[in-house]
């Protein structure tokens, strides 16, 4: 993928994510830095940008390429389970994923991101962060309020998933968005949950059931969550790092908004998943509302996050 193709990935995904801010000392206490954040106008879907919309339509449903599918979802997992696609650090993935945007005009207030933010935001003032320096306010943030270090790591690393955009072929549909599972029904509690009519699941019956191919309250571990940075980057970390079960569950579970936001699906959910639950909804303030905070300084604070990750990687890892 080009850094022009990744450009318009992370355009898609800063655009996803102002829709999901418009609606709206533990690791697990509230978040102090997002009090004032106003939390009213949060997650107001029907005035998002028309290039949100489009993106859902696409990634929900196509009959031509037949996109978020049960068969999809089982096929691409297959094609990354063995993670021999590169091998690098932590930093080091960072730094790629850095590369990866188009710097040639740093002014989002001449960017297709701005028309995004200036219609869900109305703030024309807002200028747009490179992908180091989202990760870093994201720990930072989440330092600042006295979370541990391997909460602060996950906010360092969270969105490392979006490096799919160098392995794989499928477009920002596969990369990016609101997941959801995939082999059972469709919940309404999905943002633009009239899109799923068109996909090619959802005239089979075996499958648009309320439980589908899943037993009632099997569990999250065993339900397929629509394939993107965050199913990619749970499958490379939950064998090659010691951070805590929390951890992972924020990482896999952070864009799957209709269950951690919407209360939908339950019926596949088991008590084990109460604890995951709790996880996201402590973290997802910190990635939600850590864009607009200060500008951070990624070589000043080097060497204190080379030395989380340090502790909670190795050297280099798999991808």
């Amino acid at each position: 993928m080009s850094p022009n193709s990744f450009q318009i990935v992370e355009e898609t995904s800063d655009a996803i994510d102002e829709v999901n801010q418009l609606k709206g000392r533990l690791w697990d206490s509230e978040a102090q830095f997002s009090k004032d954040k106003n939390a009213a106008e949060f997650r107001q879907y029907l005035d998002a940008c028309d290039r949100v919309k489009l993106f859902y339509k696409e990634q929900h449903a196509d009959y031509v390429t037949a996109k978020q599918t049960l068969d999809f979802n089982i096929e691409i997992r297959k094609r990354f389970e063995k993670l021999n696609h590169a091998e690098m650090g932590i930093w080091e993935a960072m730094e790629l994923l850095n590369t990866m945007q188009d710097d040639s005009d740093p002014d989002v207030r001449s960017s297709l991101r701005f028309l995004v933010l200036q219609e869900l935001m109305r703030n024309p003032g807002q200028t747009s962060v490179t992908q180091i320096e989202h990760l870093l306010q994201t720990a930072e943030a989440i330092r600042r309020d006295g979370k541990p270090e391997w909460m602060q790591v996950v906010g360092l690393v969270h969105d490392l998933g979006k490096l799919l955009a160098t392995f794989q072929p499928e477009g920002q549909w596969a990369i990016v968005g609101d997941t959801f599972p995939v082999g059972c029904q469709f919940s309404e509690k999905n943002i633009y949950p009239d899109t799923f009519a068109s996909n090619p699941d959802f005239n089979n019956k075996q499958l648009m059931t309320e439980c589908g191919i899943y037993t009632p309250h099997c569990g999250l571990d065993n339900v397929l969550l629509s394939w993107g940075h965050d199913e990619y980057l749970y499958l490379v970390l939950k064998n090659q790092c010691t951070l805590p079960q929390e951890g992972l569950w924020m990482i896999r579970y952070h864009s799957f908004y209709p269950w951690h936001r919407e209360n939908a699906y339950r019926q596949l959910c088991n008590e084990g998943d109460q604890r995951a639950l709790a996880a996201v909804q402590a973290f997802n303030p910190y990635d939600l509302y850590s864009k607009s905070d200060d500008p951070v300084d990624p070589e000043k604070l080097k060497p204190y996050y080379m030395g989380l990750i340090n502790k909670f990687f190795p050297e280099k890892l798999r991808w």
